[in-house]
């Protein structure tokens, strides 16, 4: 390094210890880039890319102001970057040689406090994940916050990959084993889509951890209790440490939760009931979530969607969060007045993190002194409105009255941004301060009063007396009255138009005045970090008082949805029952007129009704029917009321979804794979208390393969699963399975034709429907009438066809026919006309030679291998890949 100049070889000493991260290097009012970094950020950033002399060469280099450095900064972190600071630590007036510089903290996805960089009704997770014995842990915190949560899992990979996705989590660190599980990291990633990082914990940082974990959560050795807890932990707090450098006094809330008490709900679930974000465009609007927030603070908003990533399966709570929101709807002028105070709430736990972090503004501690102005009132009114829940919520609020006292007493009720430029102390907090500032007021009357003795004095009276950070104050006379000026006037500034003067008297003054100014504004930036440091002292109340607003917030929510849209109280108990009294889906209905949406029941049970068979033509509701069904079951098991005009909710500890039809383009995937995947995932990880939701399955391979499969997986549900299973499929012939299952029933999308068009009812009734309608609705899609009618005469073709042959034959590719399954069995079984096919047949199932000698010897094989397959003894997954193995044999 020595051919670099001393301040690069600074740079250069620092980097090295931050190569994953841009540096931002403080050089004056800006931040400098260097060499490959500045390259990059000129990309990234859009800014241009310059050089400057770095000693025997020119060095690539780019910066931004100091004072808009955070826009960029919010850029690259948005893009999957980390950013180091880098300050001046040292004042350059008395530096010796090169200015001290050191990094003051690395922002990274995950580690974001900064109120611009985060989205208000969204966590921002950092996550860890450590693998130890054969035991996965995981640890979860959001600096923005104070949260923290760890867990220990065991299962597949994939419901690890789903838990930790669940978080929507920044940044993920995996401890060295896992990250060099390629296979786990990439499915991470992908799934979790944000930056995932490495992290060896060094023999000597988890032994400084061992001490200081203790201290920074009261019940870490409570909460602890295994070695992959206490690793995890480790690994987060030593990358926080690592990033903030700084003491993290709002994470004192450690949490350890068991992930299977709660409802597990994989990717595939979350994505296909739409519960956060649609599956077209990806947004809120459109999801539950965005019909149900109708929470008055970014806390409410956050906890509402933590409880539809994870509902509840004990009933007693449940049914607490039920008696909340019935208390609510029992008092309407109560749910009023409840709502327009929780408006005043500012986000408190923003407000403490950045209060802790020593980052929040005078502005911060006003909105929380008004918040806390607001909890006196919330809390009585709870309290004695009647109801035991509210008013035990009530009880549970601190109100923090010194708090919002000191608060009040110190700073002013509209102060400025900036806390280093004074006007933030209230009057009468601190006499000396006071004192400071009568003296500059004092000095601004007498500048007032001099400037009128001097135009007396003068006879011009034109004369001004004016200040700026130049010149200080000064005196300024026109040039056409520069005749009268006085010889104790000393020239300071000449002007186009005017000249400026200064006087020894008025010297002095302007140093008194200055002096108190700037002692004035030292003192008050002094004050005001003693009053943020006193509040930042009590950011745990603060904490569980935002707590406890949020979860009032998620419960008015409910009471305030379940009124507009007339919700009822569903009855939830541990009985393998769900029955749905006029059920209906809770997000489509909302977007359109409530009275226009058809509303359908539903019964499922262990006993008589395990499994509904799903038949009807597309956009006869099917899917609709089968989405609501989960989603009334989900919002039951969050405590809210749900659509229907009755509900009895049996506990779903799983929910599985296969709905639509998508491809795995990255992951080189088909639709048909995508759909066995998530077919498979359901029959291995599903339980009786499960609910299974499958749409259509099948249909993305030939009419047999699809059929066979569906009528295989249906049939392994039923005798080896015993899960609550909606089944939709277009394969008609499917329905004679409930003459052979005992818990299956047949119900279809109920449509009418009229004048030769189909209309959709909407309605699901009893019954296999017998027709599909495929060309009714290319119709009502706007296929072009030639089309249509061509449609019509080759549909009319094939079903003659198919009605006057003896035996089906195999379908071709572009056979329209739904062939029946169940009648080509029965026709293979009875006495066939052809003599030599019946004799075949019959010599096959006998073992003749002289008729398999008929058959090629790959269909001999084939012949051979479904005889010793033994079909009773294998799982739907291992019937697939056979078939696929036979069907390669052709």
């Amino acid at each position: 390094m020595s051919q670099y100049t001393p301040m690069m070889q600074q740079y250069l000493s620092i980097k090295a210890q931050y190569p994953d991260a841009f540096l931002f290097f403080r050089l004056g009012d800006f931040y400098e880039m260097f060499f490959s970094d500045a390259e990059k950020a000129a990309e990234e950033l859009e800014i241009t890319l310059t050089s400057r002399d770095g000693g025997k060469e020119r060095i690539p280099m780019c910066g931004v102001p100091y004072h808009s450095a955070h826009t960029y900064v919010e850029k690259l972190i948005e893009k999957g970057y980390k950013v180091a600071i880098c300050e001046q630590v040292e004042n350059p007036a008395a530096a010796k040689g090169v200015v001290k510089r050191e990094v003051v903290r690395v922002i990274t996805p995950g580690t974001i406090i900064e109120e611009n960089m985060l989205v208000e009704q969204e966590n921002n997770f950092l996550l860890a994940l450590a693998g130890f014995g054969g035991t996965m842990a995981l640890a979860a915190a959001d600096l923005s916050t104070g949260e923290c949560h760890v867990t220990e899992l065991a299962g597949s990979l994939d419901w690890i990959i789903d838990e930790a996705a669940s978080y929507e989590p920044k940044e993920v660190l995996l401890d060295e084993g896992l990250h060099g599980n390629d296979a786990f990291r990439e499915a991470l990633s992908g799934r979790c889509k944000c930056l995932v990082n490495p992290l060896t914990l060094e023999k000597l940082v988890e032994q400084e951890l061992a001490e200081e974990l203790p201290e920074q959560f009261a019940n870490f050795n409570e909460v602890c209790t295994s070695e992959p807890l206490r690793r995890v932990l480790s690994m987060l707090f030593a990358y926080l440490k690592q990033t903030q450098k700084r003491t993290l006094g709002h994470l004192r809330r450690l949490r350890r939760y068991d992930a299977k008490q709660y409802m597990m709900l994989d990717e595939a679930a979350r994505r296909n009931l739409e519960l956060t974000r649609t599956l077209g465009e990806g947004k809120k609007r459109g999801s539950l979530l965005w019909l149900l927030d109708q929470t008055a603070t970014a806390m409410g908003s956050r906890l509402l969607r933590k409880w539809l990533d994870k509902p509840l399966l004990n009933v007693p709570d449940i049914k607490r969060r039920q008696d909340t929101v019935a208390a609510f709807l029992s008092d309407f002028i109560l749910l009023d007045e409840a709502r327009e105070m929780l408006k005043q709430v500012y986000d408190l736990e923003r407000l403490a993190a950045r209060i802790s972090f020593g980052s929040a503004n005078a502005r911060d501690l006003t909105n929380v002194k008004r918040s806390l102005s607001v909890i006196p009132h919330l809390r009585e009114r709870l309290m004695r409105s009647g109801h035991d829940e509210l008013a035990a919520l009530g009880e549970q609020m601190d109100e923090c009255q010194a708090l919002r006292e000191l608060i009040d007493r110190a700073i002013v009720d509209e102060p400025p941004v900036s806390v280093k430029e004074g006007g933030i102390m209230r009057e009468g907090y601190h006499a000396e301060l006071d004192q400071l500032r009568a003296i500059q007021k004092d000095g601004k009357s007498w500048i007032a009063q001099l400037e009128q003795q001097e135009r007396e004095a003068t006879g011009i009276k034109s004369l001004k007396i004016g200040y700026n950070r130049v010149f200080g104050y000064y005196i300024e006379v026109t040039k056409s009255n520069l005749q009268h000026v006085p010889e104790r006037y000393q020239r300071k500034q000449t002007l186009a138009n005017a000249e400026r003067f200064v006087t020894p008297e008025l010297k002095e003054r302007e140093q008194l005045i200055l002096n108190a100014a700037e002692k004035s504004v030292e003192m008050e930036y002094e004050l005001f970090t003693e009053v943020r440091n006193q509040v930042a002292q009590e950011v745990t109340r603060l904490q569980h008082l935002a707590e406890k607003v949020a979860e009032i917030d998620v419960l008015q929510a409910f009471a305030i949805i379940a009124q507009k849209y007339r919700y009822v109280r569903p009855e939830v108990h541990q009985a393998d029952r769900l029955h749905i009294k006029q059920g209906r889906h809770p997000v489509v209905e909302a977007a359109t007129n409530v009275d226009d949406f058809v509303a359908n029941d539903v019964t499922l049970d262990g006993d008589k009704r395990q499994i509904l068979l799903i038949t009807g033509p597309n956009m006869a509701g099917k899917s609709t029917y089968m989405r609501q069904v989960a989603l009334i079951t989900l919002m039951s098991q969050i405590g809210s009321y749900v659509p229907a005009e009755y509900a009895e909710v049996s506990i779903v500890d799983r929910i599985f979804t296969r709905i639509g039809a998508a491809d795995d383009l990255i992951g080189g995937r088909s639709t048909f794979m995508v759909e066995m995947a998530e077919t498979c995932h359901a029959l291995r990880e599903a339980t009786s208390r499960s609910l299974i939701l499958l749409d259509e399955v099948g249909r993305g391979t030939s009419t047999y393969d699809g059929m066979a499969l569906a009528h295989a997986i249906v049939e392994y549900i039923h005798d080896h699963i015993g899960a609550k299973t909606l089944f939709s499929t277009h394969y008609h012939e499917l329905t004679e399975l409930e003459r052979q299952l005992a818990r299956l029933v047949n119900v279809h999308a109920q449509c009418i034709e009229k004048d030769g068009k189909v209309v959709f009812l909407h309605r699901i009734v009893p019954g296999g429907a017998d027709k599909s309608y495929g060309i009714h609705v290319a119709e009502l899609a706007g296929l072009p009438q030639p089309v249509i009618h061509r449609a019509k005469e080759i549909l009319e073709e094939l079903e003659g066809r198919f009605h006057a042959s003896p035996e089906p034959a195999e379908p071709k590719p572009d056979d329209s026919a739904q062939l029946s399954l169940f009648d080509y069995a029965a026709k293979a079984t009875s006495p066939a006309k052809d003599e030599t096919a019946n004799h075949v047949a019959e010599s096959v199932t006998q073992g003749n030679g002289a008729a398999t000698a008929l058959l090629s010897t790959k269909e001999q094989e084939i012949i051979e291998a479904l005889r010793q397959w033994d079909l009773m003894m294998k799982n739907p997954f291992e019937c697939m890949q056979f078939l696929y193995e036979l069907k390669q044999k052709l």
